[in-house]
């Protein structure tokens, strides 16, 4: 049987590098953590970590044992967060979105929600998916509501992804600029232009566009709002590119261009706690969410 204090013990070297670092995140003196990291390493008969003077790093074993520790702490967080709730006799559920998410596609779900399941204590956080994900893992929250670019999703252990839809970027022009009247663009012709980021996501990913353009991105501000960034487009700041969910509604002074394929998108879906851990309210939140 392994001991799952030991776990979160060898999750901590694991995080922090070191016996000395791990020890001061747990409340340990270094040498109550290498005791624990043996005693791990007896029962399962190999070394989990691999000692040097530069610190320690994981072995094989121990990289799998410390994915392990991770869902075993998401599952006994969500355990603890249900005793909590049916001691107190109230339904509750908890959903993190990002902002934009919230705006445009979380509100007709919960209003369906709502009407559905009127005694349920709703709470809603505002996370972006870096911090939203690990949240839903870890018990903090039923359900996200979140979003990837190009890449893989920011958490992947302990969570079920169920994409939701496609959000396709577009360019965003003041008015008057010469590109405002085309039917689409390219992106590179856009390189020459100042940007206004919407999101700070988005830097490394038009980073590396410029590059294959043979340009350099020039940034005349960097926000995390799109609402905010669009305002500033229409000022005549610079050009951004906006998600279709978070373009707005009505701002004066924008021209908004689609790109050409292959166009740029984000990847919105909606995660929940694998293992079938899933509470019955995060099932009928999702059920509203994939709705028509």
């Amino acid at each position: 049987m392994i001991d799952v204090q030991r776990l979160r013990t060898l999750r901590e070297v694991a995080r922090h590098g070191s016996f000395n670092k791990a020890a001061a995140a747990l409340l340990l003196t270094p040498s109550a953590v290498s005791q624990q990291i043996a005693a791990l390493e007896r029962s399962l008969g190999t070394e989990v970590v691999r000692r040097s003077t530069r610190g320690v790093t994981l072995t094989d074993p121990g990289r799998l044992l410390v994915e392990t520790a991770e869902t075993v702490d998401a599952e006994l967080s969500q355990a603890r967060r249900r005793i909590d709730r049916l001691a107190m006799g109230s339904p509750a559920l908890t959903v993190a979105t990002f902002g934009s998410g919230g705006r445009r596609l979380l509100p007709p779900a919960l209003t369906r929600f709502v009407a559905d399941h009127p005694g349920v204590e709703l709470t809603v956080l505002h996370r972006e998916p870096e911090h939203s994900l690990p949240l839903v893992r870890e018990g903090g929250a039923d359900l996200a509501l979140a979003y990837h670019f190009d890449g893989p999703l920011p958490v992947r252990t302990g969570l079920e992804w169920t994409p939701l839809v496609d959000d396709p970027l577009s360019a965003v022009l003041p008015s008057g600029h010469r590109l405002a009247g085309r039917e689409s663009l390219e992106m590179g012709e856009l390189f020459g232009e100042r940007w206004v980021l919407g999101c700070m996501k988005t830097q490394a990913f038009l980073e590396r566009y410029a590059a294959l353009a043979g340009r350099e991105l020039r940034i005349a501000s960097a926000t995390t709002d799109y609402f905010f960034a669009q305002t500033l487009v229409a000022a005549g700041v610079g050009v951004s590119l906006i998600p279709s969910v978070a373009l707005a509604p009505s701002t004066a002074g924008l021209a908004v261009v689609p790109i050409t394929p292959p166009r740029p998108a984000r990847y919105i879906g909606v995660a929940t706690p694998d293992r079938g851990r899933t509470s019955p309210y995060a099932r009928a939140l999702l059920a509203a969410l994939l709705a028509p």
